[in-house]
């Protein structure tokens, strides 16, 4: 008797568990945080000094630096030839892909981005109070001045390939770019020194106008006052 009733303790009414249908160590991800949304994708630095920065302007190399104005690595590329201009990561994300999109038919080929956005810049919604520094975090940009070299081509690329991929490069930028080859030699806002100049300072600018290598300047035009008199 005494064993027919342990027999009967042992079994249990409960059923037993189900597994679940979520895997056992599954965790679901919140929603991304700030800084995450900060240092998403590519073109972002992983570290900054100061979070916030003033908007500032597009430098303009009037002592005559030639600094960034020629090719360094490759043998095909583009820079800037109109005004100065603020690239955001954005931007040179979309004509990074074009390029890499376009040369990737060609085994060996090198693409290089000579520029990168480090600048924090924020936006102010609707309705703010007046004042700086309310502004949110919003993407990553950086000045290009007048002559900056933004991307290089290299490889066993032909120059007419290599056109054809940096035209589609000059579609996603919002600035008028021009092609140069390592024939091209540094820029210096509207005027193109000779290959092999390592500086675009007065006395430089005057010896080579003198020797002809660049045209003379014309000078400007005078007032209507004294072109009357």
């Amino acid at each position: 008797m005494a064993s027919l009733l342990s027999s009967f303790a042992r079994f249990s009414l409960s059923s037993p568990p189900s597994p679940s249908l979520l895997p056992r160590h599954s965790i679901i991800s919140p929603l991304p945080a700030y800084s995450q949304l900060r240092f998403a994708g590519n073109l972002a630095p992983n570290r900054v000094k100061h979070r916030k920065a003033h908007k500032g302007r597009v430098p303009i190399p009037i002592g005559g630096s030639l600094k960034g104005t020629t090719l360094s690595h490759g043998n095909f590329g583009i820079r800037v030839k109109g005004n100065g201009t603020r690239l955001s990561a954005k931007q040179l994300q979309s004509a990074d892909t074009a390029l890499k999109r376009k040369l990737r038919i060609v085994k060996g080929a090198k693409t290089w981005l000579r520029v990168f956005p480090d600048i924090p810049v924020c936006i102010k919604g609707n309705e703010t109070r007046m004042g700086k520094g309310k502004g949110n975090f919003d993407h990553w940009a950086c000045r290009c001045p007048t002559g900056r070299v933004l991307f290089e081509v290299g490889g066993d690329v032909s120059e007419q390939l290599a056109r054809d991929a940096l035209r589609l490069v000059a579609d996603k930028l919002p600035c008028k770019v021009e092609f140069i080859t390592r024939r091209d030699g540094p820029r210096l806002g509207t005027l193109v020194l000779p290959v092999g100049t390592k500086s675009g300072g007065p006395g430089v600018l005057e010896t080579l106008v003198e020797e002809g290598k660049i045209p003379l300047v014309p000078e400007a035009a005078p007032p209507v006052a004294e072109a009357r008199a």
